[in-house]
């Protein structure tokens, strides 16, 4: 008795027969091994209602001394709240800066001495050219494809640890792709 039958290849070849019917399989198991790996590319931190999405930092040159730290802080609560404060061991001082450029053109930055409000039901993003953290003081380089810790302080929510994920070096990387939202 035979258990395991061999079917001749052109049987399943003949199964799936038009373009479109492997085109559909392959997208179908493209789909599935994408749903299964996005765990392992899921770079998002809570804290209560707060949801830090996609804390990053870029690669930054030998000698410099400081870093900036970038992310999207949601607020799936029903109040607001605020982030005061951040720290992390790369750096002897870290802040919440804001960039603007004025109606000539000049751009300036500055802390935020009040730290940043997070609405309810809404999100603030911490982005190139925007609000962003300064990690100054380095200590440690933040070097392309090493993550660094942080520790972020909100005025309501308390303290949550979240991980840095090391960008390579400023115009080597698009980060318009980045998922920030999640469950």
């Amino acid at each position: 008795m035979q258990i395991f039958s061999r079917a001749p290849a052109h049987a399943i070849a003949h199964r799936f027969r038009s373009l479109d019917e492997r085109a559909g399989l392959l997208g179908f198991i493209l789909m599935l091994l994408m749903a299964f790996a996005q765990p392992l590319w899921a770079h998002e931190f809570k804290l209560g209602d707060l949801e830090i999405g996609h804390p990053w930092s870029r690669e930054i040159p030998d000698g410099a001394k400081v870093a900036a730290g970038y992310m999207v802080i949601k607020n799936h609560g029903t109040t607001a709240d605020r982030l005061v404060s951040i720290v992390s061991p790369i750096a002897g001082k870290a802040e919440v800066h804001e960039m603007s450029v004025n109606s000539e053109g000049v751009m300036t930055m500055r802390p935020v001495e009040a730290g940043i409000e997070i609405p309810a039901g809404g999100e603030v993003a911490l982005k190139p050219g925007a609000f962003h953290i300064m990690f100054m003081d380095l200590k440690q380089m933040p070097k392309a494809g090493v993550k660094f810790p942080g520790t972020l302080t909100f005025e309501k929510a308390g303290a949550v640890e979240v991980e840095f994920a090391v960008e390579p070096k400023a115009g080597e990387a698009d980060h318009s792709k980045h998922q920030t939202t999640g469950g």
